[in-house]
């Protein structure tokens, strides 16, 4: 698992199991279950999906913690490929967080750890396409509209498309922004 990220917004740190009750919490969330594609689990099984994915390293999923160590989101590498150089993002805020600016403070971390020292070529992430909030995130954070992916995903009965979008290397490396790693 990697180690924890720190920016002067936000902190990521692995998750862990004993994270899973949280993490429960802000997923019965009907705007987080709906943007998702989440149905409700019991709190056993993200236990178990959680301790799978430590052991798999195909993806790597942080807590997302405030400076005074208050867990505000999740933030995750998803899909990884070494030999491609590429993953997919997933960024989660709590509903108290949503709107304070901690879903970009995220996002611009976990970018900076794929390209600044892990050694990711593309970012993808495919947010509903009516999921306005996310997709200004993602475009203000750098990445690209790509496409839609139609009737991608499904629902509560209903398919929606995806939009998808990326980042690369060079593009991050041309962001005029302060790095993670930076004070």
């Amino acid at each position: 698992m990697t180690p924890a990220r720190t920016t002067p917004a936000v902190t990521l740190t692995p998750l862990d199991t004993d994270d899973a009750e949280l993490l429960h919490g802000w997923l019965a969330d009907p705007v987080a279950a709906h943007e998702l594609g989440w149905w409700p689990r019991p709190l056993s099984a993200l236990r178990e999906r959680i301790e799978r994915d430590i052991a798999d390293g195909d993806d790597d999923a942080f807590l997302v913690l405030r400076p005074d160590g208050e867990p505000v989101g999740l933030a995750e590498l998803t899909g990884q490929s070494l030999a491609d150089g590429t993953a997919g993002v997933r960024i989660l805020t709590a509903p108290e967080h949503r709107g304070r600016g901690h879903g970009r403070a995220a996002l611009d971390a976990l970018t900076d750890l794929a390209f600044g020292e892990l050694p990711f070529h593309r970012l993808a992430a495919r947010p509903h396409t009516g999921n306005a909030p996310a997709l200004a995130l993602l475009e203000r954070a750098g990445f690209t509209r790509e496409g839609v992916e139609r009737a991608a995903c499904r629902h509560r009965g209903r398919h929606y498309d995806l939009a998808v979008l990326s980042l690369l290397r060079p593009e991050w490396e041309a962001l005029e922004r302060p790095r993670a790693w930076e004070p």
